[in-house]
């Protein structure tokens, strides 16, 4: 333990002096849980790389007011999420462009506020407890406050103490359990009342798999088939939902049948977004030698069947499940 206080020690000096790479050597273990906490706080993968660059960026230039008085780690989350705070406030939640569909759709049943949600790609197993990286949890911290957001992920899914909360959102411990409780209370409301299967059990795959497969057909009944009544579509950054099996089913008969005009064909990779069956969706020629990422669609199942259709129509998206080394930039 000495030896390794001495080592960090000394990589912390060399940092401040301006070595690179012992910044690097520093921040790295960090870089991955950072990179959550962000999207967590943004709901978006894309803003969450921005804020993770300058986050770094922060850390870099203010390394020399780092004391020590505090872990390393704790220091780094007081930048990232208050460079989320300051994010959110530029953004003051504007709505994403809505894409326009090369179809005429249906009549949505309702209308999705939430329209800058993105996935996630599903980090390592046992790195993070499935239930605080669903799209159910995200989009329920995206309905609360900022700041009571921030106070339910520092304290409830890091770990962090009041005290060490207190200090890095600047307010008062009476300030920080009042937000906790707040928030506690607003994300119970919003969570499903079912369970999802074990991540990659047998019942999982068997519903992703078969779901995939008449998908790609154009079956739409073997599509219905595997949805629970109350199930629903949303395609974020489109507001647009649709809600129980006849409106999905009206959607997708609407969407199969342009795919036919056109001489297009939907192409699926299996993957896994935020704890969940997913994947990355493409629209392929007639002859398949011709592929265009269009989307990254994740399924919600509950032990009736699939619940959930959430698809990111973002052509950015499907490249991000594809793994690659992260770069530091600062």
């Amino acid at each position: 333990m000495a030896a390794s206080g001495l080592m960090s020690s000394a990589v912390l000096d060399r940092a401040r002096a301006g070595d690179a790479e012992a910044f690097r050597e520093l921040v790295d273990p960090h870089l991955r849980e950072l990179h959550v906490h962000c999207y967590r706080m943004l709901g978006s993968v894309t803003d969450a790389d921005d804020v993770l660059q300058d986050t770094l960026t922060a850390a870099w230039r203010g390394l020399d007011g780092f004391a020590g008085l505090a872990s390393l780690r704790t220091w780094l989350y007081r930048i990232a999420t208050n460079r989320c705070l300051n994010a959110i406030r530029r953004s003051k939640r504007r709505p994403a462009a809505e894409p326009v569909p090369p179809f005429d759709p249906p009549e949505p049943t309702t209308r999705n506020e939430i329209t800058w949600l993105q996935p996630y790609p599903t980090p390592e197993v046992g790195y993070e407890a499935r239930e605080a990286i669903e799209l159910a949890f995200i989009a329920a911290l995206q309905r609360l406050p900022p700041r009571q957001a921030a106070a339910l992920l520092l304290c409830d899914v890091l770990g962090f103490s009041i005290a060490d909360v207190t200090g890095m959102l600047e307010t008062s411990p009476i300030a920080v359990k009042g937000a906790l409780q707040r928030a506690r209370s607003a994300v119970a409301e919003n969570r499903p009342s079912t369970t999802s299967p074990p991540t990659g059990s047998t019942q999982e795959q068997d519903l992703a798999r078969r779901f995939a497969t008449a998908l790609t057909a154009g079956d739409v009944d073997g599509v219905v088939a595997l949805l629970t009544d109350d199930a629903w579509l949303a395609m974020p950054p489109a507001p647009h939902e649709y809600v129980g099996r006849a409106p999905i089913a009206e959607f997708l008969r609407t969407s199969a049948a342009w795919r036919r005009r056109s001489g297009l064909r939907l192409a699926v990779e299996p993957t896994t977004a935020n704890g969940q069956p997913a994947f990355c969706v493409s629209l392929t020629s007639p002859d398949g030698a011709h592929a265009t990422p269009a989307s990254v669609m994740v399924l919600t199942i509950t032990p009736d069947g699939i619940t959930g259709l959430t698809n990111f129509l973002d052509p950015r998206l499907p490249p991000i499940f594809e793994p690659g080394p992260a770069e530091i930039r600062f």
